[in-house]
């Protein structure tokens, strides 16, 4: 029977669900991942089907998860409170945000609104990359756990021959 006749998914699918295989079967799927490569490069994967806006989230996620980002956020925040402070005691008034800062808290406010789902959508692409190398791991394993078994089972019939060969010229030497 050519491999080409049950498909790959029918092959992995009775594979999958536990199905005995019978020897056919069993060659077919030996001979379908012994002659295909099966590992790919997760991460260029991803990263040919990301969409301007997948890129623009890892980028924010990137950029906003850094220590870069904090410290200069803080000194901002840190500007901001002492220029209200001294123009609403200097110059009684004129501060555009004066103290409790409430135009501050809208501002965090409206950042963090904003930031939180960014970094979700980001979270959710690695969490779907995660699955794909766990998808390509378990196929690599399955392909190397195959061929082992194959180089087992050749191996016996190596030893197997050898033994024979011995008995044969140990009974001419008689």
């Amino acid at each position: 029977m050519n491999p080409q006749n049950k498909t790959k998914k029918e092959i992995v699918k009775m594979l999958l669900k536990n199905k005995s295989l019978d020897n056919e079967d069993e060659n077919d799927l030996m001979e379908i991942l012994f002659n295909e490569p099966i590992a790919i490069d997760v991460d260029k994967q991803a990263e040919d089907a990301a969409t301007w806006k997948d890129k623009l989230a890892d980028t924010v996620t990137e950029k906003c998860g850094s220590w870069g980002f904090i410290i200069s956020f803080v000194i901002i925040l840190i500007v901001w409170m002492v220029v209200n402070i001294i123009m609403d005691k200097f110059y009684y008034g004129s501060a555009f945000d004066p103290y409790p800062f409430i135009l501050l808290n809208l501002v965090l406010s409206c950042i963090a609104a904003i930031q939180a789902p960014i970094i979700m959508m980001s979270q959710n692409r690695a969490a779907k990359k995660d699955s794909l190398r766990g998808k390509n791991d378990y196929k690599t394993d399955l392909k190397s756990e195959l061929i082992l078994e194959e180089l087992h089972d050749q191996m016996s019939k190596i030893q197997s021959n050898q033994a024979k060969i011995l008995r044969l010229l140990q009974e001419e030497d008689k």
